[in-house]
């Protein structure tokens, strides 16, 4: 497969443990690399890695080009799938021209980036000026390395990004974002129905909580909340008790999957069924296409210890009701841009506490600010408590950009298609970058990934190799 140095790095890097903040065993495989090709590389306290690679011959004069990415990965996979992904490789499948893993995620993103910057670095027959390849870590939780970036790392002022995933769209422009923590109380008691019984609800497509919040996904925990509602509704009072709602673990995926805990009768399967029967078809018809794969699982459990009580389960239903999902605005600036958003990301129920995760984003500060405050007065109004991260800014883009108008000219002339120069929903470390180095000239690009987040990732071998051609050129260029 073309580039050969690309994929032989990538197929390292899916050898190597390297979920979000555990990035040690990856980072030390960066170094090692440097080392054995004599680059000089530094890092900074957080674990950001810097490495650079000197002018080629007669380019020492050339401005000094930054190459970014992170080298850490959303850790997803379908339920039953088995795979430690604290020692497990990542099991590469090729099929119908693309790369993807065995019922994981497969880290393309970032690890196309990250494997680019490695073949940069190895290949002695480029032509660039000074280069400083900026591995940075953490980027799937939080932002961590960009926000902490020890901005004496880079001394360059021109910026690639290689964290984007469509081919040919070249991105100036980001959103803002921030994620919330909540813990509401709720009192628990002994079920008095004498059955446990266990609804999966699965089959949703999930996805980037960003750059594909449009789509209409459908959020499990969203879904499940209501299946629940809806249910005790229709059974006789009492006869069913909630112990639980859980699902999702991560502020950046759109929750696919979550498991529902009832106590009920001994015979509740019946109900169950004829429930789900009705239902499945109504929610799977809302969701159009998206809906296709909705199903629900059935399963008799061991009894559950506790339940909620009345009350407390009714604070637990208006809350997953109340709490804001999906788009909130679309920009009136840029027409079919998505500027304020919020994804309920993670739900579970445990030590008589409800814990929350949310993320909202937008291109607008403020109005990032304001949604986080409709939630946090939904879990206020449920008795609860909320905590709010430090965010991080939205990138804004240059009026004149030189890097942005040689790169998309570049596109033209290498493929013959126009380039589609775009701001995106979601959070690129860019903006928080620029924010702290001024003078930044910056653009991201990639090669066509989908199903980022999920087990469906997927990345297009002929794409990669006309990203790392145009990588390469541009270089050439600067």
């Amino acid at each position: 497969m073309n580039p050969p140095l690309l994929w032989k790095h990538f197929a390292a890097l899916a050898a190597i443990p390297r979920c979000s903040r555990q990035e040690e065993k990856v980072l030390s495989h960066l170094k090692d690399q440097a080392d054995a090709w004599g680059l000089a590389w530094k890092q900074d306290k957080v674990g950001n890695l810097v490495i650079r690679k000197p002018a080629s011959a007669g380019r020492e004069g050339r401005p000094t080009v930054v190459l970014q990415g992170h080298v850490d990965m959303v850790c997803e996979q379908n339920r039953g799938r088995g795979h430690d992904f604290s020692c497990d490789p990542i099991e590469l499948i090729e099929e119908n021209g693309w790369i993807r893993a065995n019922e994981t995620t497969l880290g393309a993103d970032n690890g196309i980036g990250a494997a680019a910057m490695l073949a940069v670095l190895e290949d002695k027959g480029l032509v660039h000026g000074p280069l400083e390849c900026l591995f940075t870590v953490d980027e799937e939780t939080a932002l961590t390395g960009a926000l902490q970036l020890d901005a004496k790392l880079i001394n360059g002022r021109i910026l690639l990004n290689l964290d984007s995933e469509d081919d040919g769209h070249f991105t100036v422009g980001c959103a803002g974002g921030m994620t919330s923590w909540a813990e509401v109380p709720v009192a628990t008691a002994k079920p008095d129905a004498p059955a446990g019984w266990s609804v999966f609800l699965k089959g949703l497509k999930g996805g980037h909580s960003g750059v594909q919040i449009h789509q209409q996904l459908g959020n499990a925990l969203k879904l499940g909340g209501r299946f629940i509602a809806e249910f005790l509704h229709s059974q006789p009072a009492g006869a069913w008790q909630l112990a639980s709602l859980e699902g999702g673990d991560k502020h950046n995926a759109i929750p696919r999957e979550a498991v529902i805990l009832l106590a009920g009768p001994a015979d509740g399967l019946k109900a169950l069924k004829a429930f789900v029967e009705q239902v499945r078809t109504v929610y799977a018809a809302e969701l159009g296409p998206e809906g296709a794969d909705l199903a629900f699982e059935i399963t008799s459990v061991p009894h559950p210890p506790k339940v909620l009580t009345p009350a407390s389960q009714q604070i637990f239903l208006d809350l997953v009701a109340a709490l804001p999902d999906g788009v909130q605005g679309m920009s009136k600036v840029v027409p079919g841009l998505v500027e304020t958003s919020c994804n309920v990301a993670s739900l579970r129920v445990a030590d008589n506490t409800i814990f929350l995760m949310t993320s909202q984003r937008s291109s607008s500060l403020t109005l990032r600010d304001e949604t986080g405050r409709r939630i946090e007065a939904v879990v206020r109004l449920a008795g609860g408590q909320i905590r709010h991260g430090d965010g991080y800014p939205a990138w804004a883009p240059n009026a004149v950009s030189p890097l942005r108008d040689l790169t998309t000219a570049l596109w033209k002339r290498k493929t013959g298609r126009d380039a589609v120069v775009e701001l995106i929903h979601a959070g690129l470390e860019c903006g928080v970058i620029g924010d702290k180095v001024a003078g930044m000239d910056m653009i991201s690009f990639g090669p066509n990934i989908r199903g980022a987040h999920t087990p469906k990732e997927c990345v297009e071998i002929a794409s990669v190799a006309v990203f790392y051609d145009l990588l390469s050129d541009l270089l050439k260029e600067l």
